[in-house]
């Protein structure tokens, strides 16, 4: 008998050699079912080696999450400079920084230890699969975390930019029929003192000097040395329209993570594609058939899990279509 046993449980099960009716063939499927408290064990020891496996990825994650954070708030802070804004972000509570710096280390641990976290998942679960189910399991899974990858990437470095581009722009624009301030003559004696733009900051200010950095729209200050070194203050230089745009740290972080989080289920498209051909659920031609609809669900999905504008609902909807023909 070539044919596995199966259990009913969703648990590991064991192939079972052909043996003859009788006491024999019953002692044969009593070893090949595992019993029930040593699936509790198994499953508890690959908890234990998971979590053991990523404690030191979050331990490195604490090391460069400050960082990764910084480096998340520099497209906003280039889309900023570039409407002549100041690119510096609030923060209106004591720990709201601290909060966006360990909710991205514990993103970073989850991306980083989920190879192993899945590997861990994979031994306890890979004893109850086919062959053929395996053999799903090689291709797909080095295919999502591609595809993950590519999507994250897309969305920080090609629709992130254009979104923020969009957004900044439009919070710049001045009421309708928004008049200029006021002028008037100067009081005789009344002479207004200058202070120098510079493209950079002076090498070596002394205390008391201020000039303006003009690329990054401040006005800076050498207020003492610390450390043999000048400290420079700064105060950041805004336009005359109605509205000041400082983002908050918390509120820029969550949508990041959202953005990315979008974009890592929607690239997995092609995936759910291949395992709904391969169960025989859709077949190709279905696919052919529905394209009208398949890109009405893209713009659906695509104004659902982006911002509603129309930028980037096209950036999220485009690339979903695509991998609906790639899948």
């Amino acid at each position: 008998m070539k044919d596995r046993i199966s259990s009913p449980s969703p648990f590991p099960r064991r192939s079972v050699k052909s043996a003859p009716p009788g006491p024999a063939m019953d002692r044969t499927l009593s070893d090949a079912i595992m019993p029930f408290g040593e699936h509790l064990e198994e499953l508890r020891r690959r908890l234990i080696y998971a979590l053991l496996g990523i404690a030191p990825i979050f331990v490195l994650s604490l090391l460069v999450g400050k960082p990764i954070v910084l480096f998340l708030m520099e497209p906003a802070r280039e889309a900023l400079r570039a409407a002549d804004l100041p690119s510096k972000f609030q923060q209106t509570g004591v720990l709201e920084f601290f909060y966006a710096y360990m909710r991205i280390s514990f993103i970073i641990t989850i991306l980083v230890g989920s190879p192993w976290v899945l590997w861990q998942l994979w031994l306890f679960v890979s004893p109850g699969l086919y062959p053929n189910e395996r053999r799903f399991a090689y291709l797909l899974a080095p295919f999502s975390i591609l595809l993950t990858v590519i999507g994250v990437a897309f969305m920080y470095y090609v629709m992130l930019p254009v979104v923020l581009a969009f957004f900044v722009n439009f919070g710049s624009v001045g009421l309708p029929g928004e008049s200029a301030a006021r002028t008037a003559p100067l009081a005789p004696g009344i002479v207004l003192p200058q202070t120098p733009v510079l493209e950079a900051d002076p090498p070596d200010p002394q205390p008391g000097e201020m000039w303006i950095n003009g690329p990054l729209k401040e006005m800076r200050v050498a207020v003492r040395e610390r450390d043999g070194a000048p400290l420079v203050l700064t105060i950041p230089l805004v336009g005359t329209g109605p509205v000041m745009q400082q983002y908050r740290v918390s509120e820029y972080v969550s949508m990041i993570l959202s953005f990315a989080l979008a974009f890592a289920v929607a690239f997995q498209m092609p995936v759910v594609v291949l395992l709904l051909g391969w169960a025989g659920i859709i077949q190709p031609a279905v696919l052919t058939r529905y394209r009208r609809h398949a890109i009405m669900v893209c713009a659906v999905l695509g104004a659902v899990l982006t911002p509603a504008d129309p930028i980037s609902m096209l950036l999220l909807a485009g690339p979903l279509y695509g991998l609906y023909e790639l899948g």
